[in-house]
């Protein structure tokens, strides 16, 4: 029997980058931590690893925003992005180059809906989202099984929503300032607060805030792409699994048993495959470079 293909995949955050050798999340060979930094910094030191490796495939699954129109000339480069230094960074033509291996590239956040929908939890559904929480606000968003794209990828992340009475923070997005990732982002909840996401208490005050403001996301993305399933990640929310009673609580009332979405509170959680989607959205990303 062939062995299955054995994918490098790329998982390029805001925060830290992970390279990863596998096949899927119960055949991992190596993996690689490092953080982000400058671009030739840490790209060099993810080629280090890749350059260990045999592999089949190349999967990257990288912070955004990237040009992901096939017949731009700048297909698979960051644009104008939140990441200092990283705007116009070349990342799938490098790897590309470098190793000559077919190569797919896709959003973080797209790629983990992707994992999620081959090994996770939204396994057989056709249009569901995967949210993370974490440096910023990300929304990969899957629509009859295909990441949404217009003109660019979506950026949902980036949506204003109602503030909640009183709340005057005027917002830490460096370009929208109080659109959701300006709210509850990592960064966002130190600027608001005072103090980092992970060291606030359990049940502080705090997090009213954040769950009226991620819950007004929510709204929209429910109304708006009626998925069947939204699942919620990230550095932030990752060891605050007991929100999410209050969330799902939370987007009922907003929904207000409108049409089909009342109920809808049961299919929000974490994500199934837990920290390991978006390394694995690196890993099917490869996967869909062979299968092309």
């Amino acid at each position: 029997m062939a062995h299955p293909p054995l994918i490098a995949g790329l998982e390029l955050g805001g925060t830290k980058c992970v390279a990863l050798l596998a096949s899927g999340p119960g055949d991992v060979r190596d993996r690689l931590t490092v953080p982000t930094t400058t671009p030739a910094e840490t790209l060099a030191a993810l080629e280090a690893a890749l350059d260990r490796w045999s592999f089949d495939a190349i999967g990257v699954a990288s912070f955004g925003p990237l040009e992901l129109d096939p017949d731009h000339a700048a297909y698979g480069a960051l644009t104008a992005t939140t990441k200092p230094g990283w705007t116009g960074v070349d990342v799938s033509r490098r790897f590309a180059d470098r190793y000559g291996k077919p190569l797919a590239i896709q959003t973080d956040v797209n790629g983990a809906a992707l994992a999620e929908a081959r090994w996770g939890a939204a396994r057989g559904m056709s249009t569901h989202i995967y949210i993370t929480i974490g440096t910023g606000v990300g929304v990969g968003t899957i629509v009859g099984g295909r990441p949404v794209q217009g003109v660019a990828h979506a950026e949902a992340g980036h949506m204003r929503i109602p503030r909640r009475r009183g709340d005057g923070f005027a917002g830490a997005c460096t370009f929208h300032r109080d659109c959701v990732e300006g709210l509850i982002s990592g960064p966002a909840l130190a600027a608001r607060f005072g103090i980092t996401g992970e060291a606030l208490p359990q049940d502080g005050p705090e997090w009213d805030l954040f769950v009226h403001d991620l819950v007004g996301l929510l709204h929209n993305l429910v109304t708006g792409f009626a998925p069947q399933r939204i699942s919620i990640g990230g550095g932030v929310i990752a060891s605050r699994q007991h929100l999410f009673p209050r969330i799902r609580k939370a987007l009922d009332e907003s929904i207000a048993g409108y049409g089909a979405f009342g109920g809808l509170g049961i299919a929000v959680g974490p994500p199934g495959l837990g920290d390991m989607a978006g390394p694995m959205g690196a890993i099917a990303m490869g996967l869909s470079a062979l299968d092309r």
